[in-house]
């Protein structure tokens, strides 16, 4: 069973089906699109498809450039996203992505029971009962991609009478306003920079300063595109950026009131203000799976999960989409993984799919082969354009076993925690790393008798790891195993 109509569903649906795993998928919503009907609110995303790349549209390298298609295994229905953009931004509009995951489940032809909601979970045998609004469903293994749809509130006087981001009115109705908005993530700096040219002050506020994507050299912080406001506080042009604590909000008369504590020690400030809204974030529509076992951490209590995404508490229960940033990975040099966006878990989902036909089915995907002498070859391209290592640096690797009976075999794209920290025959993976400086560079993990030893290749400043350099050093690295 499948919870979740959303990217992460439908591409874990897609890779099923291709595989011959039977499945059924439910879905609350309507239609395909997920959180992707609603937000974000000022419409652009921000991953983006370039429509002109250094690889043809179309193609598996292409992917790298196109963070928001789903991903098929015939070139057919790849990048569907740059079909649909209309060249005015390389950052798809929200319809726009809406377009592109409906197309792709109605032309890869997944099939979804749509209003069909999971209202409940119990255990069955050596499996579960589903209750839904269309009856019970009974399943061994259950998937949920529900993504982080619920949206969430600290426990602070008076904000139950605060709208949520969830619930940011249309931009020209904040004319002329005073707006307070508690938070200064992605979501707060979305509102603020939307309400550039409406509102007459904006203030961001709560405890922890900023940080910027630019300055973290990651997607850690608030993006790129959302660094106006950031700059308007800067040079004084009426946006108050403040690192301080939210103690009560409330109502005098049409106004709000807002009292704060400055993060510095500098005392307490109170605002004034015609709207307040809490970009306080989002948690997954858990139900009843915490009574069923499942452990969640975190303020967001995303569900904790192993390497295969499968809950560490519940056997038998697994996650895709959003979700999947509950199997942390290695997070090295601090950089957490890319699962909370379309271009990371889209992958996981495959690897997802692979590992529940294997587990469950006994359908073992077939393995080629590769010969000895084109090793080097193989292992430096893929390290050089292989989407899978570019979206999730240090977390998926491409990996080769060493077969007694068949040889040296592509065992595919598999999380590098699992090749790491796990047991198995010789082999090798690589994958692609960032360390804090923004540079990136390939890493090679060998595993000989199980004991895997990690060998760091140098950057490139145009990202060509097929040098003589590159290849004299991973030739060395593999000479235990080869």
């Amino acid at each position: 069973m499948v919870v979740g109509s959303g990217p992460g569903g439908l591409q874990l649906s897609y890779s099923l089906t291709h595989l011959r795993v039977p499945h059924a998928v439910i879905s609350a919503d309507p239609a395909p699109g997920g959180m992707f009907r609603r937000w974000p609110f000022f419409q652009r995303l921000l991953s983006w498809t370039k429509p002109f790349a250094p690889f043809e549209r179309g193609t598996r390298f292409y992917e790298r450039y196109d963070w928001n298609s789903l991903i098929p295994d015939d070139d057919r229905h790849r990048a569907i996203q740059p079909r649909l953009m209309d060249g005015t931004s390389y950052f798809p509009s929200r319809i726009e992505m809406e377009q592109n995951i409906a197309t792709f489940a109605r032309e890869t032809g997944i099939r979804v029971r749509y209003g069909c909601r999971w209202t409940g979970t119990t255990r069955d045998g050596d499996g579960f009962r589903l209750r839904t609004t269309a009856g019970d469903y009974r399943a061994r293994v259950v998937v949920f991609a529900f993504g982080l749809a619920e949206p969430w509130k600290p426990e602070i006087p008076g904000i139950e009478h605060v709208p949520h981001y969830a619930d940011t009115r249309a931009p020209e109705t904040y004319a002329g306003k005073r707006v307070f908005i508690i938070g200064k993530e992605v979501s707060a700096f979305e509102l603020a920079n939307g309400f550039l040219p409406w509102a007459r002050q904006i203030v961001l506020a709560s405890p922890r300063p900023t940080q910027l994507s630019v300055v973290t050299n990651s997607l850690v912080g608030v993006r790129a595109r959302y660094v106006q406001p950031f700059e308007d506080h800067i040079l004084g042009g009426g946006v108050v950026i403040m690192n301080a604590s939210i103690d009560e909000v409330s109502r005098s008369g049409e106004l709000f009131r807002v009292k704060t504590t400055r993060s510095d020690g500098g005392g307490s400030l109170m605002f004034e203000a015609d709207d307040v809204i809490a970009t306080t974030g989002f948690q997954p529509p858990l139900g009843d799976l915490p009574e069923l076992g499942v452990v969640s951490s975190g303020r967001e209590k995303i569900p904790s999960q192993t390497p295969l995404f499968e809950s560490i508490s519940v056997r038998h229960v697994y996650f895709a989409g959003t979700a999947t940033r509950g199997a942390a990975g290695l997070k090295k040099n601090g950089i957490p993984s890319s699962s909370g966006a379309v271009h990371g878990h889209r992958y996981n989902a495959r690897i997802l799919a692979r590992h529940i036909a294997r587990t469950y089915f006994g359908i073992d995907p077939a393995r080629p082969t590769l010969k000895r002498d084109d090793v080097l070859d193989y292992l430096l391209s893929e390290l050089s354009r292989a989407p899978e290592l570019w979206h999730q640096k240090s977390y998926l690797a491409r990996s080769l076993l060493m077969d007694a009976a068949r040889g040296i075999v592509d065992d595919g794209i598999v999380p590098l925690q699992l090749f790491v920290d796990g047991e198995g025959p010789d082999g090798v993976a690589v994958a692609v790393e960032a360390n804090p400086k923004a540079e990136i560079y390939p890493a090679v993990y060998v595993r000989k008798n199980n004991v895997v030893s990690e060998h760091l290749l140098p950057t490139n400043p145009l990202l060509d790891f097929e040098t003589a350099e590159h290849r004299a050093q991973l030739t060395a690295a593999l000479a235990p195993i080869l």
